[in-house]
């Protein structure tokens, strides 16, 4: 389906270009647009690495750019290669991610770093295959790993790529709570055969949908396919899925108990004894439930005295 067809068929997906076609008019126009407007991210620089894109993309899972750059380049300084990380600390690996969020994001990171090394001698594999095969990768990251470490094609799909295509190509303010079958399908009708201008619209779909075709407050008029827009030529209807949509906060939840407990200890110069980790939250049964998860994740490691008057500690693991 092209989007220039004044009456476009959401049910159907788009006809696959044959190889060596040029991009149809919805891809051709967002390339363009990213031409000008890419904008200037390390892992995105002519010397990236695969182990970067990797790293990248890691930390990146929701957590903003803005946030993980500076994060980037510190690990990227102290790990530069999958066999420095391997080798590092629990403990190093837990203070180095620091206040990105989701700290089981770094001790996947490291048993990937880990699986590298013994797998694939230390570099990263480049097939989606081989990346799906280690640890803490799913889908979208092997994707984004073969077009943005090797230029490859794939089909690169996350929130950003999947609210320009529902809007753009479905008609639809926001996409499913949970990505189908039917999506993937036009998601991977419309990247082009070539792979390297496949890898260029993966990353300029999701270019567009971080700066301009937001979840919020879309700037349309700044967008280069507003006139094509299924979306917009539908009137701009409401998001049919909000129902199904829960957004949790943050206050008072276990996430936050989580965080602070963990910023305790990524603090600390040594064993945190268990009346400074009660101190973190009020609420006692809480604060026991989220201790108790961080040390079945393996974030934390509970101490016991070595006398029935010395109190229980905690320590990042080794």
């Amino acid at each position: 389906m092209l989007l220039d067809d004044p009456h476009p068929a959401p049910d159907r997906a788009p006809d696959r270009a044959p190889a060596g076609a040029p991009p149809g008019p919805l891809v051709g126009r967002v390339l363009d647009w990213f031409d000008v407007h890419a904008r200037d991210l390390p892992w995105r620089a002519p010397d990236r690495t695969p182990w970067g894109v990797l790293v990248s993309e890691v930390m990146l899972q929701q957590t903003p750019v803005v946030r993980v750059v500076p994060a980037w380049h510190a690990w990227m300084a102290r790990w530069p290669e999958p066999v420095d990380l391997a080798d590092a600390s629990t403990a190093d690996v837990l203070r180095a991610w620091d206040r990105l969020g989701y700290p089981r994001r770094a001790l996947r990171l490291q048993a990937c770093a880990q699986a590298v090394v013994d797998r694939h001698g230390g570099r990263v594999p480049g097939t989606e295959d081989e990346l799906l095969a280690l640890p803490g990768v799913g889908a979208y990251t092997a994707a984004a790993v073969v077009a943005f470490a090797f230029g490859g094609r794939s089909v690169v799909l996350d929130t950003n790529v999947r609210r320009v295509l529902a809007r753009a190509v479905d008609g639809e303010a926001l996409p499913s709570p949970t990505p189908t079958v039917a999506e993937r399908a036009r998601a991977e009708a419309l990247v082009p055969q070539d792979p390297a201008t496949a890898a260029r619209w993966a990353a300029a779909s999701m270019e567009l949908g971080a700066l301009v075709c937001t979840a919020r407050s879309p700037r349309c008029e700044e967008c280069p396919v507003l006139e094509a827009c299924a979306w917009q030529r539908a009137g701009r209807p409401d998001d049919r899925h909000a129902a199904r949509r829960r957004s949790q906060p943050w206050a008072g939840t276990d996430r936050q108990v989580r965080g602070r407990v963990m910023a305790l200890l990524r603090e600390a110069l040594g064993p945190v004894p268990s009346e400074a980790v009660e101190a973190v939250w009020p609420q006692a049964g809480q604060l026991s439930r989220c201790v108790d998860g961080l040390i079945a994740d393996g974030l934390l490691v509970r101490v016991p005295g070595a006398g029935p008057d010395e109190p229980v500690s905690y320590v990042l693991p080794d």
